[in-house]
């Protein structure tokens, strides 16, 4: 089955409802409550079932051809978790469509070549060895914490050329979460909600003011002639009108980057070194491999190629803690399948569950970086396996996303080993992405 543009009436069928609609709440109620095992079960109710978030139906995808689909699919747009989240990131790339995505998707790639890739490696190594250097043996390091902080500091040096104090730091940390927390909560739940005075609206409302005021006021104090990516923002031009990006443009896309930065990123990290303790096979395949690199030193970008298990290990951990949901909208008639949607149709899937759905993952619960070897990354089929979208709205930072984890993680990796604290279990809290619960480790200097 595949997405294509409707071409006629025949094959149509009705698209059957998940059991268990509410009044009102539709099954908002049980996907925000079951999460993960709401969007695993949906696939035993056929490749498209309709979901109602509220009284609007969102039909739901649960195979990976036509996730793929619907991924590089031209009639397929940013849908409903955009429009109630608009407020935050504005115009950014995670929030526009069509010509308008098109032409900013365009001036912002220039920031992900090649030559900046490696100029922001420099900084995700530097700051890799200064994390390894300041530990002691013995030493409880809050892991989910630390990878946020790692995160938040590679942004700041490689979008504005400078260290955040401690204060923009902590305002980042504590707001950019909010955006995405809260805001998959909205998306999911009746409009009605929106309006009322509940807390969560007030602190989704605050955060979003918080982090635009960061953002002005580190944008406002930089010169923009810098080899960063806002100095790469700032000199753009559309290749259409050769206009530049307006202030509030390059205001959006900074929102954008910085929490995409500083969440998915610093959330994979966080994860990477909870899988390594609970696997010590794979912990000792990983140390052996850098220490044959790396001898201790801090990973540079050219030693990515020679660190081919590491890079699996990374893979497989974006396998198991991807985004829960992704959401478009059909911005003319299509066909998923023998379905046929129309235009405006909401549409929905779970790269968690596509990630770990046994029709495509063979044992999808054990974690196997071996299965990112080639002959069996090979044999997967696509949308099996989108950690970071595709098509048009393929994320344009992940060769530097995928970078900046593999270069922390073996620096790390190189001097440490991180031990889990007894009594502290690991959960994950799911929300538009996974997070653990807490994460103390224990920094264990190795020989």
């Amino acid at each position: 089955m595949t997405a294509s543009p409707k071409t006629g009436g025949a094959g149509k069928r009705e698209v059957p409802a998940v059991p268990g609609r509410l009044p009102v709440l539709g099954h908002t109620a049980a996907l925000l409550r079951q999460r993960l095992a709401f969007t695993a079960g949906l696939r035993h109710h056929g490749p498209v079932v309709r979901v109602y978030l509220g009284g609007l139906p969102l039909h739901f995808v649960t195979t990976a051809e036509l996730a793929h689909g619907v991924l590089v699919g031209e009639a397929f747009e940013k849908g409903i978790f955009v429009d109630k989240l608009r407020r935050a990131f504005g115009d950014g790339l995670v929030s526009t469509n069509g010509d308008f995505h098109r032409r900013q998707r365009r001036m912002i790639q220039p920031a992900f070549h090649r030559r900046f890739l490696v100029r922001y490696s420099e900084t995700m190594s530097a700051l890799a060895d200064e994390t390894a250097n300041s530990w002691r043996d013995g030493l409880v390091v809050q892991v989910d914490r630390l990878a946020q902080d790692i995160a938040i500091s590679v942004v700041g040096r490689t979008l504005f050329s400078t260290d955040f104090d401690a204060r923009i730091s902590a305002e980042i940390r504590e707001h950019t979460p909010t955006l995405i927390r809260l805001g998959v909560v909205r998306a999911l739940s009746p409009a009605l909600l929106e309006r009322l005075p509940i807390r969560a609206n007030r602190r989704f409302d605050q955060a979003v003011a918080r982090v635009h005021r960061v953002v002005d006021e580190v944008v406002g104090s930089s010169r923009g002639d810098r080899e960063d990516l806002l100095s790469v923002l700032l000199a753009a031009r559309d290749e259409d009108t050769g206009e530049p990006m307006s202030g509030q443009q390059v205001r959006d896309h900074v929102v954008t980057l910085l929490t995409a930065g500083s969440e998915t990123t610093g959330a994979a990290l966080a994860w990477l070194f909870h899988e390594l303790a609970r696997n010590p096979d794979v912990a000792d395949r990983l140390h052996a491999e850098v220490d044959g690199v790396l001898d201790g030193r801090a990973a540079t970008v050219d030693d990515l190629r020679s660190l081919p298990y590491t890079r699996r290990v990374v893979d497989e951990v974006l396998r198991a803690y991807p985004l829960w949901l992704t959401l478009r909208r059909t911005s003319a008639a299509v066909r998923l399948g023998d379905v046929e949607l129309p235009a405006g149709t909401e549409v929905g899937f779970s790269p968690h569950a596509l990630h770990h759905d046994p029709r495509y993952h063979d044992w999808p619960d054990l974690f196997d970086p071996d299965r990112w070897l080639p002959e069996r990354a090979a044999a997967l089929p696509d949308g099996a396996y989108v950690p970071f979208a595709g098509g048009l709205h393929l994320c344009p930072g992940h060769a530097f996303a995928r970078q900046e984890i593999v270069i922390v993680a073996a620096t790390i990796a190189a001097r440490w080993r991180l031990v889990p604290v007894p009594g502290e279990p690991v959960r994950p809290k799911v929300f538009g992405l996974l997070y653990p619960s807490r994460l103390p480790m224990t920094a264990r200097s190795r020989p």
